[in-house]
């Protein structure tokens, strides 16, 4: 492992690099555009296909066309280019094609600000697309667990055959940090059921979209289910801070998570029992994390960079409405520490 000092968006485009992405397809849409720029420059030196694409949609598309061959993929975009896309991540879904998008959030809707925000929850999670379908959302807090996820979303995109998103935002994509890279070690393998011609093989292999009936169509959906829900059973992700004997549990994601851990310090130096919970899956959402929680008397203090989105799912998590209290920045606004201590004492007085 080579450790270097780098900004999230590059460490992560090098990182997928070192673990075998060669195909990059994307339209510049700030914060993501240094993932793009990196594939660009680094792709005579490392045999890389980078294409700037007329628009997302192509992007997105292109994406699914190469993960179709068994190939790694991947586009980065912000949320209203991943609006472009979501068609494509329905199709992606339903072909079962591992493919991987990175979403850099910035404050919306619309066009909005170009800085840091939580916005994409409901988009990234509920599925922006059409029918009935889910994608696995990791959301990074670091620069070095941004960098690690991209070895961890081609992974679970081939577990799974499932597209996987990384939920990056205008904080995490510009941060430099210290960051340990992992070396080259990816080594490809055909898959048995990618559409890359017939040498070797007795048939074609079909990758489908298309119902044949209502009756087959409900049949491949409820397959789908199956997967979707060996995913909520496997592969929920959570890291907690001093929860045990907490009586108010802090919960938030990403980059918000960092200044999170401030003000649990604040607050444990202030006599208080605050801890907290930090989801890094978003889908599927860690209800485990919160399972020995029901019946107790803890209290749950959701914040988030929006006007309340992933609050629901704790809510629901928690199954008492009641006990889950929301504090929200919008427009690009982090708070700081000291400013979530305040709230949570206004709000627990």
């Amino acid at each position: 492992m080579s450790k270097v000092f780098m900004q999230g968006n590059e460490a992560f485009a090098e990182a997928a690099i070192r673990c075998g992405c060669k195909y990059f397809f994307g339209y510049p849409i700030t914060p993501s555009s240094e993932i793009p720029e990196y594939y660009a420059k680094k792709a005579p030196s490392e045999g890389l296909t980078f294409v700037q694409a007329e628009t997302e949609v192509s992007a997105f598309n292109m994406v699914a066309g190469v993960a179709a061959t068994g190939k790694r993929g991947m586009t980065a975009t912000s949320g209203p280019g991943f609006s472009l896309g979501c068609e494509a991540m329905s199709y992606m879904s339903a072909a079962s094609l591992p493919a991987v998008i990175v979403d850099c959030m910035r404050p919306g809707p619309a066009d909005g600000e170009i800085l840091g925000s939580q916005g994409d929850y409901n988009q990234l999670t509920k599925g922006g697309g059409h029918g009935d379908y889910n994608t696995i959302v990791l959301a990074p807090y670091s620069v070095q667990e941004y960098a690690d996820f991209a070895s961890l979303s081609f992974e679970l995109a081939e577990k799974y055959r499932n597209p996987v998103v990384v939920a990056s935002d205008g904080t995490i994509a510009k941060m430099m940090e210290n960051v340990e890279l992992p070396e080259k070690n990816y080594q490809f393998k055909r898959s048995d059921w990618a559409c890359d011609g017939i040498n070797g093989r007795s048939h074609y292999n079909d990758i489908t979209t298309c119902g044949d009936g209502p009756e087959q169509w409900e049949r491949f959906n409820i397959a789908l289910q199956q997967k979707y829900y060996n995913i909520k059973q496997y592969e929920q992700r959570w890291q907690e801070m001093n929860t045990e004997n907490a009586d108010i549990i802090i919960v938030a994601f990403g980059s918000l998570a960092r200044v999170c851990i401030d003000t649990v310090k604040i607050a444990t130096q202030n006599g208080m029992k605050v801890g907290l919970i930090r989801p890094i899956t978003l889908w599927p959402f860690p209800e485990k994390a919160f399972e020995k929680y029901e019946k107790t008397n803890t209290k749950f203090f959701v914040t988030e960079l929006n006007a309340g989105q992933m609050v629901d799912d704790v809510k629901i998590a928690v199954n008492d409405k009641n006990r889950v209290k929301f504090y929200g920045k919008l427009g690009g606004i982090t708070p700081t520490p000291v400013e979530l201590y305040q709230k949570l004492c206004e709000i627990y007085q």
